[in-house]
């Protein structure tokens, strides 16, 4: 039986856009050159090639889903001042990272006075989380009730809510701030609701419990919204010692202008 003819490059970068293998396609000339180059065996050419297409893959995947998560830039984990953290909260941190409580449909829970680190904290989680694979929205939640607000108004409601669930963790930021209407308790009453025991929640607020009704308004909604988070759920909460990471930063700029200024004086 005759050796098959060796097929071109192009060929090659064909069958592997027509199997939908986008960095094999770009990277499949430079491997064939290495392989001929040591002497690599079929199997090694063929393991770098199909390695190479996963990891391309599993990056194409996080940066769709760090896209889709509206997640503030920069707040990551290697960026938050991990001592601010409980010292029982950071030795679970690794844990929480890879994201089994998220497959059990559990929250997280954050709280803490302005500025002391809630925000950085739920979004750090939500990049480690897609790092694992999980799907991750972040938003404010004014901004989450308004979406929610307009979708009952088209009598969309049911659908924005479907849209959301998409998501296997929601992050809520600053659920205090949301105290005005009861239309809008209601809808952020009903996306706790729908979410309770099949989604995961993540929600940072400087109200403590016993200041939701600020919120909820009545004491039997509050009850009931407080039972949904709280059953299944971590609470991670920020001393009222702690001082917030804006004012820090305001202190040691006042050092170095003091300093600056002292120097000048000199």
């Amino acid at each position: 039986m005759s050796q098959p003819e060796a097929p071109s490059i192009d060929v090659l970068r064909q069958h592997c856009k027509a199997l939908s293998l986008p960095t094999a396609v770009q990277i499949v000339g430079e491997t064939l050159d290495i392989a001929r180059r040591e002497d690599w065996p079929l199997e090694t050419f063929l393991h770098h090639l199909l390695e190479q297409e996963l990891a391309g893959r599993r990056q194409r995947r996080i940066s769709r889903l760090t896209k889709q998560s509206h997640l503030p830039e920069g707040k990551t984990l290697s960026a938050f001042d991990q001592k601010r953290l409980p010292l029982r909260v950071r030795r679970m941190l690794p844990q929480l990272c890879r994201g089994e409580l998220i497959d059990r449909a559990e929250n997280i829970l954050i709280f803490g006075l302005p500025g002391t680190g809630k925000t950085h904290l739920a979004a750090a989680l939500g990049y480690e989380w897609i790092y694992a694979n999980r799907s991750v929205f972040f938003a404010p939640t004014y901004k989450l009730v308004g979406r929610l607000l307009r979708a009952k108004r088209d009598y969309e409601l049911e659908r924005e809510l479907r849209r959301l669930d998409r998501f296997q963790v929601v992050i809520l930021d600053d659920i205090g701030y949301v105290q005005q209407s009861r239309e809008e308790m209601e809808v952020l009453f009903t996306f706790l609701a729908e979410r309770y025991e099949r989604r995961s929640v993540v929600i940072t607020s400087n109200l403590v419990f016993s200041e939701w009704d600020q919120i909820f308004k009545d004491p039997l909604t509050t009850a009931a919204a407080i039972d949904r988070v709280v059953h299944h759920s971590l609470i991670i909460e920020f001393g009222k010692e702690m001082t917030s990471y804006r004012a820090q930063e305001a202190a040691r700029r006042n050092r170095v202008d003091r300093g600056d200024n002292d120097a000048t004086a000199g």
